[in-house]
């Protein structure tokens, strides 16, 4: 029998999602050792207490000098010292040099550094100089010398005062980096979500466990479950709960106590016989949806009442494995940016040549598993069966394809890299 529901936009259904995980923010912070704050979320900005470089010092090994004490090529300059990174040298006096390394401090008066490969080391001349440093010898400059040139200036990466990292950021490698360098050792951040998942089906088993007729081995719980963690989560794992109404109530009812989000697969088609949906309805509110998008169509949204708190968000995934690994991606993983105040970022899209046909679109927006070819177009996985996991393994984007576009070969597509859906 036909669904008479109108299909809903993956747009429209995002602005709900995420108007339902408003309501939910997360405020809770804590703070953590920056070493120990990848993935998570800034609770506060981030301010630079110094600047950055604190002092003018030099991008090259090599001589500082004043530029206009060389006026032609070929000139030489006693060296008068050395400057290693660490050490903050004397006053560069007129007509000298001095030997200074990568991160060196700039010494005062100097105004340009040379690339040790542009100079001649020369030996110390007799009867040198008794204000130049015995045994360090002379410098030939072999190239033409500009005022500031390899010379970092201070302040230039980051000013005192200045908001390196706003709240809402999430922490990567290079995030932990600036705010190390602005001399933060430990950074405030949101507590991570909480998500509790679980599965329903008693055709479901674990690896490990024998394979009956009619039993599946329950993909979905693994592949879940790694997303929310690749995704910051604190996960509570609730495994598989039997198919009977009490028990999916009762595990609702769990699900809903200190986590800010449930997160079921399977179970929320049109027309299907399971103890889910009523549950849910019992125990809070739902909405069942059908989302004009493929894989992933059917998609429940709902909250579970949990006494004396806030009530859990509900989302109730798809059962096949590649709707419910795809529909996580472009709805679960929006939500819990939401739930953590970051921004609302459309999936970062690149324009890609497609390699292959693709003449009998869906009339509902596809999201094609492809990777990238040797010739830097997209390949197309050649079964893109909603059950066809391997497809997921195979792939490394999803080409978003809008609804009723046919694909010709040499086509510029949309493509979605699969590590930026789960990150952004």
């Amino acid at each position: 029998m036909a669904d008479p529901r109108p299909l809903l936009s993956l747009e429209a259904a995002l602005l709900r999602l995420r108007q339902g995980a408003d309501a939910r923010r997360i405020t809770a912070q804590e703070t953590v050792a920056t070493f120990d704050a990848l993935g998570r979320v800034l609770a506060q900005d981030v301010r630079s207490l110094l600047d950055v470089p604190p002092a003018d010092n030099t991008s090259m090994d090599g001589y500082a000098l004043r530029a206009a004490d060389v006026a032609a090529i070929g000139a030489v300059l006693p060296v008068a010292q050395r400057i290693p990174a660490g050490v903050v040298g004397q006053r560069l006096l007129p007509g000298t040099a001095a030997r200074i390394f990568t991160g060196g401090q700039m010494p005062l008066g100097a105004d340009a550094v040379v690339m040790q490969e542009q100079c001649d080391a020369l030996p110390e001349k007799p009867g040198a100089d008794a204000d130049v440093a015995p045994g360090l010898g002379a410098v030939r400059v072999n190239t033409p010398v500009v005022a500031g040139q390899w010379v970092r200036r201070r302040g230039e990466d980051v000013q005192a005062g200045a908001t390196v990292l706003p709240a809402g950021t999430r922490l990567t490698p290079q995030a932990l980096g600036l705010a190390a360098s602005v001399g933060a050792a430990d950074l405030p951040v949101l507590r991570r979500p909480r998500v509790a998942l679980f599965s329903t089906g008693d055709e479901l088993v674990m690896p490990g466990q024998p394979l009956k007729p009619g039993a599946i081995y329950n993909s979905n719980r693994y592949t879940l479950r790694a997303l929310l963690q690749a995704a910051g989560c604190d996960v509570q794992d609730l495994g598989i709960v039997p198919d009977q109404l009490a028990a999916t109530r009762s595990a609702l009812r769990r699900a809903a106590q200190g986590n800010d989000l449930i997160i079921t697969s399977g179970g929320v088609s049109v027309g299907e016989e399971d103890h889910l949906k009523p549950s849910v309805q019992a125990e809070g509110e739902l909405e069942l949806w059908q989302v004009a998008m493929k894989p992933g169509k059917p998609l429940a949204f709902g909250h579970v009442r949990s006494p004396g708190a806030e009530p859990a968000l509900f989302i109730g995934l798809p059962g096949n494995p590649v709707s419910s690994f795809v529909t996580f991606l472009l709805a679960v993983a929006p939500v819990l940016r939401a739930l953590q105040g970051m921004p609302d970022l459309e999936p970062p899209a690149v324009a890609m040549r497609a390699d292959f046909d693709w003449p009998r679109p869906d009339r509902r927006r596809e999201f094609l598993r492809v990777r990238v070819n040797s010739s830097g177009g997209l390949e197309l996985f050649a079964n893109q069966s909603s059950g066809v996991l391997t497809s997921t393994v195979w792939a490394d984007g999803l080409l978003d394809n809008p609804p009723g576009q046919a694909i010709a070969r040499g086509d510029t597509v949309r493509f979605l890299a699969l590590s930026s859906l789960v990150w952004r």
